[in-house]
């Protein structure tokens, strides 16, 4: 079954579901509000169901995101812990991982025991992808929205008050709380249901954007002092690295949302993050407010994502990194600067 950015038949997904007890559900490596909140959105259904599912992912949950685990429904991968149950699978959903590798080890897990995969997307996929099944709709502001279309298609009562919980996070994550140009009549629709429900949103807005750590704000003070930019202020571009995590006593996650705020500076119209992972590999992460595009960019160098929303992992140094990723996107760039003037 492969909608790959075609028309979903979303009866045709749940006859396939329906036909699995044990459910897996992860995923991509430093989850973000989207990931979790449709893990959570369908964790709840399939409880409701008594069908055997557990949550697993490569990432422990950043704790921005405890307030969905209050039932301590999130497990960290261990290949002790967890094999034993994971052999047994039926199906494995994997959510917004834009690319089957984001799961990192658990990939393995998978490979080992032919296990049957299913992608819920709103990243794009090439027609080479390794899923069983992949369920992909680009024009959906986040996967939260396809996990509602699901759950309304394939629920006869109303949706849960814990799993609506978690696709609400889902959409407020991706959208930039309801700012972004993805904002569509159903992020709305979505918000009312929830707060209908007596889901006390300001609570989930309270979590998530103002419980920054002290170790997250002093690495983000150093980064906001050495920001750089190029092609008359178009593209403002900066460094973290391992030395700058470790002297702020951070973490990866802390960076989650840099690039968004460094894409609000007046004149800027792409934000380039480049992050040392280690010392033979880079993360690129790029935001655009809307007037070039950056996923052709990101392709480019090996990765991908939305129009306005991209990034990659790249091989090599930070250096050499730093360089072919500058040359790259000044280039492209430069070229679309000259198509708008």
């Amino acid at each position: 079954m492969d909608y790959n950015n075609t028309d979903i038949n979303w009866h045709e997904v749940n006859d396939v579901i329906n036909d699995s007890n044990r459910i897996m559900l992860t995923t991509h490596e430093n989850p973000d509000g989207d990931g979790l909140g449709s893990e959570c959105g369908l964790y709840y259904h399939f409880k409701e169901k008594n069908n055997d599912v557990r949550i697993i992912n490569y990432s422990p949950i950043p704790s921005d995101y405890d307030f969905l685990n209050i039932d301590g429904i999130f497990e960290t991968y261990d290949h002790n812990l967890h094999h034993e149950w994971m052999k047994d699978v039926d199906m494995v959903i994997i959510f917004d991982v834009g690319d089957y590798v984001r799961i990192r080890t658990i990939v393995d897990v998978i490979d080992y025991y032919g296990l049957n995969t299913m992608n819920i997307d709103h990243h794009p996929h090439s027609n080479d992808h390794q899923f069983t099944h992949n369920i992909v709709d680009l024009s959906a502001a986040a996967t939260g929205c396809m996990i509602y279309d699901y759950l309304k298609f394939a629920r006869s009562k109303p949706i849960g008050k814990k799993s609506l919980e978690g696709i609400y996070t889902a959409v407020m994550t991706d959208t930039g709380c309801f700012r972004y140009s993805n904002t569509d009549n159903k992020c709305h629709e979505i918000a009312i249901e929830c707060l209908n429900v007596g889901l006390e949103t300001h609570k989930i807005y309270k979590a998530v954007y103002e419980n920054n750590s002290k170790s997250r704000m002093q690495l983000l003070g150093e980064l906001l002092s050495n920001i750089h930019y190029e092609l008359d202020g178009n593209l403002a571009w900066f460094l973290v690295t391992l030395d700058m995590i470790k002297r702020a006593n951070a973490t990866k996650a802390d960076v989650e949302g840099f690039s968004d705020m460094v894409r609000t500076i007046r004149g800027v119209e792409v934000a380039l993050m480049i992050m040392e992972n280690d010392t033979d590999s880079c993360r690129i992460n790029f935001r655009s407010k809307g007037k070039y595009s950056v996923n052709d960019i990101a392709k480019s160098l090996g990765g991908g994502g939305h129009a306005f929303a991209a990034g990659a992992i790249v091989a090599g140094s930070l250096e050499n990194v730093r360089e072919i990723a500058l040359e790259v996107s000044m280039k492209s760039i430069q070229q679309k600067i000259n198509e708008y003037s």
